[in-house]
């Protein structure tokens, strides 16, 4: 590196003489890359670690000062400031720079403003200032703190762009204002996004470390609560702030405050009164507003903006019936009323970047101040030895005034005058010229007398100046002093509150536990329904409408499941998705339901919800069963789809040409019956499927014959029966035990009868006796019907009607529906009977779940 340094220092030298060196591209590439970097870091985008302001900032404060354009001085407008700025010091665009000048006087913006502005200086809703020709400014009072001393050499001075002025490196700043306002920029590789905080709190720290250098952390932060924005809000949680004041680095969660009203007739309302740090009133309403017209966030009626003078409303009204918490829960998850902030310590120590724990930052700050204040007082020194030796040399003339008079009388010229009081009586040229520029009134005996008090002063201070110079706890005593009048000027109470670490309400803690029917159409569409919405019909029945579909659209799968129970949803393209049963929507029976995919967004191109699973866990003790189109099956531990990730996770590998047909569950001890469109089935024991991996393909379930094709996959026990429904409404129920058991991978044998009056098969699926089933036609007619007014007959007939469709219509799902088990309300049912408890235990220990799902299938002609 240094090698290289030097050869681009003599390729430099060389091309000033007049000659061009040739230089490799990469070479000049990195250093002129280097400089830009450098000159972002150090000139634009970092704050002073002394005191926390950019160059700009810095100009703009020092401009604003020598133009005598403070706090008690008349307002000036912002044009002159920019200009003045611009034309002295700040060479750059006139936007950005009245930018940063708005931003100091924005009180949502900055903890304690710097600039004192008059006019429309923004809004927290996002509005524009005016322009710069129509606002005024002057410095506030608290920045004239940050100015105090700059004029008795406290801090370096460079020259400006030009050469022909000189302004500040840094200002003397008695204010933390690094920690106070924060800051925030972004470089070249890095950036700095340092939170405000109390000045109280932070003067406090310094005052602690004064006294006590060795304070760690622990006792900083008993100082220091944490961040305090000028929005204030609420911060959940203290382990992001401290993890930032012990490494430089952290994220905080902020939430915005608010409170439950309750109105007339019960309804309640959410005021909003304080908002995260930085975060836009209109944009967020606007996304509130939309979200509630995507029905993303239910029970909000209305939406206003009541903030005025005397501070910020914000009221979100409520449905009778609907639950705050529920509510507020959903705004924090899906709007900015819940934001992070990245702490980002970063500053300038001594001209490089460097991230900074807060006692690291405290420290920095408290040795600029010991040099600013050591600076100044070698400052006053000089001066008061200065004017020492001036009144040094009055005294002398007072009291030899006849023999100064005739000297002054008898010189032809001041200097002749000069020289000869410099030699009379042994004087500096400082104090003959001093005598020469005497009044005559410093001749009475007063004017005397004070000049002797006057040297008495002097010498006092002199003695004092060079005592606070020899010892360091003095200057620390002055800097104590210094910070705790500005503490009692400018300290205040904390604006945000600090919270212990905020738990998410789980909302299923808050919806009762029920269970509900949950139905999805042929275009995508997913709802809820409570199960009890559905009530009971005589075998025959035409049904009700469950569902009103669009045109062309149809119900391809309905299955019963818990509010609390998660939903697994496996596609045809042998993924798995899941989510919590409850942010299914809950609409009206008439309703279409909510698009699918606003529910699993990451769902690829052609990609369908082909079968649906409800469980309360994932463990080892269960399995998930495939089966496919081409009659392959696969058995997985249920565990390994415990975390499925935003995008989804392989449920089982598919061959080409071929699509996921059903997924069951299982504790591994069942039978399996796959079941085909032309009418044949296959039982086997799942024992003969051993696990495989979650990415595996599986093996064959079942031969299949020319076009036919598997139709669905249902776990079997000997003591129940096997319910066959198809395409025309026909159905039966046979026994088990008449279905031959075969091996894994045999033709099977037939389950029923095809003919033109019943159509092929839609679903071949296990009940009990005192079973419901739901189903549901293309039009989406849906009758409830229990299983035992269906007919049991043998494997070669072909059923009975149980579902009357009008011409055109066909079956499409089924479902069945267990009345104790599932809860559901059977008051209203034409026939109520009571299931028994021991047949349904029974059911639930053989299939598991109700899960059943059915899709559209290709029809014969």
């Amino acid at each position: 590196m240094a090698d290289d340094g030097a050869e681009g220092s003599a390729a430099a030298a060389e091309e000033k003489k007049g000659k061009v060196t040739p230089q490799p591209i990469e070479r000049e590439m990195k250093y002129s890359y280097i400089d830009y970097a450098m000159s972002v870091i150090v000139g634009r985008a970092l704050p002073d670690v002394r005191d926390g302001l950019k160059p700009v900032h810095r100009r703009i404060l020092f401009a604003m000062n020598e133009l005598s354009n403070t706090y008690d001085k008349p307002y000036k407008k912002s044009a002159r400031v920019v200009g003045e700025v611009l034309g002295k010091y700040h060479p750059h665009g006139d936007l950005a720079l009245y930018d940063a000048l708005v931003r100091m006087a924005q009180d949502f913006s900055i903890r304690y403003t710097l600039i004192d502005g008059q006019g429309n200086f923004g809004s927290v809703d996002g509005d524009s200032p005016a322009a710069m020709r129509y606002t005024e400014c002057r410095l506030s009072k608290i920045a004239g703190e940050m100015l105090s001393g700059i004029d008795e050499e406290t801090v370096d001075f460079v020259p400006n762009f030009d050469g022909t002025l000189q302004e500040p490196l840094v200002l003397p700043s008695a204010l933390p204002n690094l920690l106070i306002n924060g800051s925030s920029g972004i470089a070249v590789g890095m950036a700095t996004n340092i939170p405000p905080h109390n000045i109280s709190e932070i003067i406090d720290a310094l005052a602690m470390l004064i006294e006590k250098p060795e304070s760690d952390l622990n006792a900083i932060m008993g100082c220091v609560k944490g961040p305090d924005f000028p929005t204030g809000g609420i911060i959940c949680g203290r382990q992001g702030f401290t993890e930032a004041y012990a490494t430089g680095r952290g994220i905080i969660r902020i939430r915005a405050r608010h409170h439950i009203e309750t109105k007339e007739k019960e309804k309640k309302r959410i005021i909003v009164t304080e908002l995260p740090y930085q975060v836009n009133k209109a944009e967020l309403l606007t996304v509130i507003a939309d979200l509630v017209k995507d029905k993303s966030i239910e029970g909000i009626t209305d939406l206003r903006d009541e903030s005025n003078r005397e501070g910020m409303r914000v009221v979100i009204e409520l449905k009778k019936d609907a639950m705050e918490d529920i509510v507020v829960n959903q705004l924090f998850s899906h709007t900015a009323l819940e934001s992070s902030f990245g702490i980002i310590n970063l500053a300038l120590v001594n001209n490089k970047p460097e991230l900074l724990p807060l006692k690291d930052a405290l420290c920095h700050f408290l040795r600029h101040r010991e040099s600013v204040v050591t600076r100044s007082v070698k400052y006053r020194l000089k001066k008061a030895e200065q004017r020492a030796h001036i009144v040094e040399g009055l005294l002398m003339a007072v009291d030899h005034i006849d023999e100064v008079i005739a000297i002054i009388r008898g010189s032809r010229k001041a200097e002749d005058a000069r020289g000869s009081l410099e030699q009379k009586f042994s004087l500096s040229e400082e104090q003959a010229k001093a005598i020469l520029d005497m009044k005559l009134q410093k001749l009475t005996g007063l004017e005397r007398e004070s000049l002797k008090e006057e040297d008495d002063e002097l010498e006092r201070n002199i003695a004092e100046f060079k005592k606070i110079l020899s010892d360091k706890t003095l200057i620390d005593n002055i800097i104590k002093s210094e910070l705790a009048e500005i503490r009692k000027k400018y300290g205040d109470e904390r604006r945000t509150e600090i919270s212990e670490a905020a738990e998410e309400i789980e909302i299923e803690d808050l919806i009762p536990v029920e269970d509900v029917v949950v139905t999805i159409t042929n275009a995508g569409y997913i709802k809820r329904l409570p199960a009890k919405t559905y009530t009971a019909q005589h075998r025959g029945g035409k049904g009700l409408i469950g569902m009103e579909t669009k045109e062309e659209d149809f119900v391809v799968s309905l299955f019963v499941t818990s509010t609390h129970d998660y939903i697994m949803f496996f596609t045809n393209k042998g993924r798995c998705y899941w989510l919590k049963t409850y942010r299914v929507p809950d609409e009206g029976r008439y309703a279409k339901g909510r698009p699918i995919v606003n529910l699993l967004p990451k769902l690829e191109k052609d990609e369908e919800v082909q079968s649906c699973i409800h469980v309360s866990e994932f463990d080892d003790k269960r399995f998930l069963i495939f089966a496919t189109r081409k009659g392959i099956i696969k058995k997985t531990y249920l565990s390994a789809y415990g975390n499925p990730r935003e995008k989804g996770i392989i449920a089982v590998n598919l061959e080409e040409g071929d699509e996921l047909v059903d997924t069951r569950l299982s504790y591994g001890d069942q039978e399996i019956v796959l079941a085909t469109k032309h009418g044949m089935a296959s039982r086997f024991h799942e024992k003969g499927v051993r696990p495989m991996g979650r990415t595996a393909t599986g093996v064959i379930g079942i031969r299949l014959r020319k076009d036919d094709e598997v139709v669905s996959m249902t776990l079997v026990s000997q003591e129940l029966v096997l319910l066959t429904l198809t395409e025309k409404g026909y159905g039966k129920r046979t026994p088990v035990s008449l279905y031959r058991k075969t091996k894994r991978g045999a033709h099977g044998v037939i389950t029923t009868k095809i003919l033109g009056k019943n159509g092929s098969v839609v679903t071949v699926q296990e009940v009990a006796e005192h079973d419901e089933i739901l189903v549901t036609s293309k039009e989406g007619m849906v009758i409830r019907i229990p299983v035992k007014y269906i007919s049991t007959m043998g494997r070669n007939a072909v059923g009975v009607r149980v579902m009357r469709l009008n011409d055109g219509d066909m079956v499409m799902a089924v479902s069945r529906l267990v009345s104790e088990r599932e809860g559901i309300d059977l008051t209203d049912s034409a026939h109520p009977d009571e299931a028994s408890q021991e047949a349904v235990e029974k059911n639930n220990a053989g299939n598991n779940a109700v899960n059943q799902d059915f899709r559209e299938r290709p029809q014969s002609s």
